[in-house]
């Protein structure tokens, strides 16, 4: 089975989804978000679905939309910034995919989510320490990712380039000629 797809992950704020349909123009692949997937299916937002149903029923639901992606082809996946939680998503995202994780500095993702509303992790609280608590708990698992791009400095196209570069690396493929 070829590893055609791109899977960003990373934490929130790292640029997954403007990356993501960049690569996924210059590349002709589809860009699919898995949060505004499961969004549009349950017919409310993230935040709602914690809210209501809490994160372990938020985590399945995206378990089970990373199984049924990892059936299609040629595709740029920006996946929620939790899938690495379960190493059996990124074990499923591997064999079909290369798993690339976007990272930003924390002062970096501050500024990039300090005005969202949709982010059920920073709703309570003072967001910038929340942030902090979050990657420090999510360090080791984004660290296990071996292709990884620093977007603190980095454009979304510029981000975009290393993307493929990596992918490239990865598949032994040129694509961006």
């Amino acid at each position: 089975m070829t590893r055609s797809n791109i899977i960003l992950v990373g934490f929130m704020g790292t640029g997954k989804s403007a990356t993501g349909k960049i690569v996924a123009r210059r590349l002709e692949y589809k860009f699919l978000d898995m949060d505004s997937m499961i969004e549009e299916r349950q017919g409310r937002t993230i935040s709602s679905i914690f809210a209501t149903d809490g994160e372990p029923a938020f985590r399945a639901m995206e378990c089970d939309l990373i199984k049924e992606l990892c059936e299609l082809r040629n595709l740029v996946v920006a996946a929620g910034g939790g899938v690495v939680i379960n190493p059996e998503n990124i074990e499923d995202f591997n064999r079909t995919g290369v798993v690339i994780c976007l990272h930003a500095s924390p002062s970096t993702i501050l500024a990039r989510v300090k005005v969202e509303s949709h982010r059920p992790l920073l709703e309570d609280g003072d967001k910038a320490k929340r942030i902090l608590e979050l990657l420090e708990s999510r360090k080791a698992l984004y660290d296990a990712i071996p292709y990884r791009v620093d977007t603190t400095y980095l454009s979304p196209e510029g981000a975009a380039d290393k993307v493929i570069e990596l992918y490239e690396e990865a598949t032994g493929t040129i694509l961006s000629a």
